[in-house]
């Protein structure tokens, strides 16, 4: 009480101190959570979406969408046959259901890539047959044979261990898709307009963090069954890959577009797959 008789008022509190911190850590890492959800899946996430789209931010924890992705997908491959399905119709219908709860996004970058790289003569001609959501020849071919590479590979998998194949396929997809964002890291934006543009290029704090965590997820889901020596195998068939497709997009178009971002995630993912069959004799 002071000396005119009020009450003066308590002196503020610091019980708190550091929770401020750590509570804008987490809300930032739900909300990076939450935009890897809403960007690469059809997953029910909420009606408030976000302000702005944070490209480096989404990528850094991406592994742990991608388990979420993945998951659903992956569990069902094992459910089919334990249901008694062939290990190749097993292998179909969950590369179908994936494709549903991602709504096909990098099967349609694929396709998108395909025709636009192949099938124009300039830089300029390739970037706008890519940028039309039509497919052609090699679009169409970009879907079938893509699709076909992952259902044997996986059905081969599938084949000799049901459980083991669902890891490794899961393990893939956590890799393939933080591995893709290398490619935003490394090329420029090929054209001026599009999502690839606006996300700008990748930092190398960004994009090693979000690689990290992928490989780590990888190496727990597919060594206890899968066996290292295949895992370190499957790394490095999936790191040339990565590096003969920035070579590529080099060469065609001078950097990278959102689709050939998501064509590398398709590639990854069959340079897995197909590294751990042909590991298994398959």
């Amino acid at each position: 009480m002071t000396k005119s008789g009020k009450v003066s008022a308590p002196a503020p509190r610091n019980d708190n101190r550091g929770d401020a911190p750590q509570d804008q850590a987490k809300t930032y890492l739900v909300g990076a959570i939450l935009m890897g959800l809403r960007f690469y899946s059809r997953l029910p996430t909420g009606e408030n979406g976000h302000e702005r789209f944070d490209f480096a931010a989404m990528v850094r924890p991406l592994a742990i969408p991608s388990l979420i992705i993945g998951a659903g997908p992956a569990f069902a491959l094992v459910l089919l046959v334990v249901l008694g399905a062939p290990p190749f119709f097993a292998a179909a219908t969950a590369l179908g259901l994936s494709a549903i709860v991602t709504g096909a996004m990098a099967e349609d970058a694929f396709a998108d890539a395909m025709d636009g790289l192949f099938g124009g003569q300039t830089i300029e001609r390739r970037l706008e047959i890519m940028h039309d959501s039509r497919h052609g020849t090699y679009g169409t071919l970009g879907i079938v044979i893509p699709f076909a590479l992952r259902a044997f590979s996986l059905g081969a998998l599938v084949a000799a261990a049901p459980v083991a194949a669902a890891a490794i396929w899961l393990g893939a997809t956590v890799l393939s898709r933080s591995g893709a964002t290398w490619i935003a890291h490394q090329l420029p934006p090929a054209r001026a307009d599009g999502i690839s543009a606006n996300a700008g290029k990748l930092s190398t704090n960004s994009c090693y963090i979000g690689i990290g965590f992928a490989v780590i997820a990888s190496f727990m889901l597919m060594v206890p069954l899968g066996g290292l020596g295949r895992w370190l195998v499957a790394i490095a068939v999936a790191t040339i890959a990565l590096v003969l497709w920035r070579q590529l997009l080099v060469k065609l178009i001078g950097g990278q577009t959102g689709d050939t971002i998501g064509a590398a995630q398709l590639l990854l993912e069959i340079a897995i797959l197909s590294s751990f069959m042909f590991g298994m004799g398959q």
